[in-house]
């Protein structure tokens, strides 16, 4: 009963939105599908965000897979698609940003704040380590130790 009932949450959890592309969207032409999905597979979702247009069921994405299945079927190349849907939506479109000057900040954020985490954790550290030393037992004190701990 328990194996039955795993394999049929296993089977409703692995439904994948591998299927929000409709069989109405495919295109004749097989090579012209694999472009079509690769650039989907590369456009962000407007209304899900962190979902590419291929993955999403949204009707923004469905339209948005129109669109690039249209265009390549007008003999746009790969970058003509993606440089007229960014020129529509903004880089914001793209799951990959580029890397160019305005998007550095993007790109180098990362590294700075792993740098800056690094150094905080270095300055607190050698901080502490200053503070634990403290002052030695004096003469009296250490026979009071001596005289507990032979006890």
């Amino acid at each position: 009963m328990i194996r039955r009932l795993l394999v049929l949450v296993f089977l409703l959890l692995s439904i994948s939105p591998v299927f929000a592309v409709n069989p109405d969207e495919v295109l004749a032409d097989p090579a012209l599908e694999t472009r079509a999905r690769e650039l989907s597979a590369q456009l962000r979702c407007m209304v899900c965000q962190n979902q590419s247009i291929d993955d999403s069921n949204a009707e923004l994405a469905k339209d948005l897979r129109l669109l690039v299945r249209e265009r390549i079927t007008n003999g746009d190349s790969d970058d003509d698609v993606i440089a007229y849907v960014v020129s529509r939506y903004g880089e914001f479109v793209l799951l990959n940003p580029r890397f160019e000057m305005k998007t550095l900040l993007l790109w180098g954020a990362p590294v700075l704040l792993l740098l800056a985490g690094a150094a905080a954790m270095l300055a607190a550290a050698r901080r502490r380590t200053g503070k634990v030393t403290g002052t030695a037992l004096s003469a009296d004190e250490q026979a009071r130790l001596d005289a507990i701990l032979k006890d």
